[in-house]
């Protein structure tokens, strides 16, 4: 079977690959807007109706227009065209729109791998194969497999791009080491990375159930779970719900309880808003001062490459707006009431100085989980990166507890 893609100016879609590129470098395109712009440039022979890119790129899910519109808005945008200008995609008035820039098809052999291979999977480079659940409201949630071996399944958290994470300095050294003989399972959650963006609710609830999803999507029975930052406390909720699937769970940089949460008087209050605050300015208006700042929380020991890494990866993984529900509901959550209710083993790994999650989180959750040990890192990082001595000790003690 052959791959398929499409050239215009300098931008080439491929369809198989599920990937934009710009003079060679990757576009990120929210899913919808992706399949919309397949759509159009694969039948850009005609003027394509509104009903039936409802049709194709929503299915039986009932959206209005505006979703349309949005999604119209979001493909023009990452081509480099706009509903003023036109000169790739023609809005025809009362009939519907039309790819009208020259196009040249390209056809080649896609790349292959053995997980996973089935009726709608997506193959991209270095043998991974990136597939869609549906959520139950309708939300697609993208889901992938690397290496081989016993199975580690990772919790969902933020910020993540299935395929450009393999690239980041920010994950790629953590899917190198976690991957190392075992089979990684990971996805990203929903409004961020591959998954749907424009999405009806993104709660922490909504979070553990597209986890139950995606679980049944891919049919594991009993596996190690790991959670990361707040995909630490969703981990947690899944294993109490789910304790006959969870053989080990794995936490690292978690918490059991939002910053709003956990504050204890009126100062704790105040800072925990005036944060929040101040992230809703910096993501809405894609601040770099801010985003910088953001990312020296994560990265307090990391260099002004690591920090530069870090905002251009996190401008890719989400919208401002998303951004923004994410950090509100991040300082909301709170395990601590259903925590006592796992009952596998459980491994708490955390940086003893982390400038983003103290590591008295750490311990809170270390006190709740019964059957739990908790392994302080030499680090302020908040996401170890490759080059500090706690990083070969994070995989060393997650390679002994996983062999046990």
């Amino acid at each position: 079977m052959t791959g398929e893609a499409f050239r215009f100016g300098d931008h080439e879609l491929d369809v198989a690959g599920h990937r934009l590129r710009r003079g060679g470098e990757p576009v990120h395109v929210e899913p919808r807007a992706f399949d919309l712009l397949c759509h159009l440039v694969t039948h850009r022979d005609r003027v394509v109706p509104k009903t039936e890119l409802l049709d194709e790129v929503w299915g039986d899910r009932f959206v209005s227009e505006a979703a349309l519109t949005t999604a119209l808005r979001t493909a023009r945008r990452a081509i480099g065209d706009t509903g003023v200008r036109q000169r790739l995609i023609r809005t025809v008035h009362r009939r519907g729109y039309q790819f009208v820039a020259p196009v040249t098809e390209v056809r080649r052999a896609p790349e292959t791998a053995p997980e996973f291979e089935a009726a709608g999977e997506r193959t991209l480079p270095d043998s991974q194969v990136i597939r869609f659940c549906q959520a139950v409201d309708g939300t697609r949630i993208a889901y992938a497999a690397i290496g081989t071996g016993p199975p580690l399944l990772k919790a969902a958290n933020w910020m993540t791009h299935l395929d450009l994470e393999r690239s980041t300095p920010v994950w790629s050294h953590w899917l190198d080491g976690l991957a190392r003989d075992r089979r990684l399972i990971r996805y990203d959650e929903r409004g961020c990375g591959l998954s749907d963006w424009d999405v009806p609710s993104c709660t922490f609830d909504d979070w553990v159930d597209d986890l139950d999803t995606m679980v049944e999507a891919v049919g594991l029975d009993r596996f190690p779970l790991l959670g990361v930052s707040q995909g630490g406390a969703v981990a947690v909720a899944y294993a109490a719900r789910r304790p006959e699937r969870v053989s080990r769970l794995v936490l690292a940089g978690a918490y059991a309880r939002g910053r709003q949460v956990r504050a204890r008087d009126d100062a704790e209050r105040e800072a925990a808003a005036i944060d929040l605050e101040l992230a809703r300015v910096g993501w809405s208006h894609q601040d770099p001062r801010f985003l910088q700042v953001f990312a020296s929380q994560f990265l307090p020991d990391g260099t002004t490459r690591d920090w530069a890494d870090f905002t251009t990866f996190q401008r890719q993984t989400t919208s401002p707006a998303n951004g923004v529900r994410f950090l509100d509901e991040f300082a909301r959550i709170d395990v601590s009431g259903i925590a006592h209710r796992v009952t596998c083993p459980t491994l708490i790994l955390h940086s003893r100085d982390d400038a983003r999650v103290p590591a008295s989180q750490a311990g809170e959750l270390a006190a709740l989980i019964p059957d739990s040990r908790l392994v302080l890192l030499d680090s302020r990082n908040h996401l170890l990166t490759a080059t500090e001595p706690a990083w070969p000790e994070f995989l060393a003690r997650i390679d002994a507890f996983l062999a046990e």
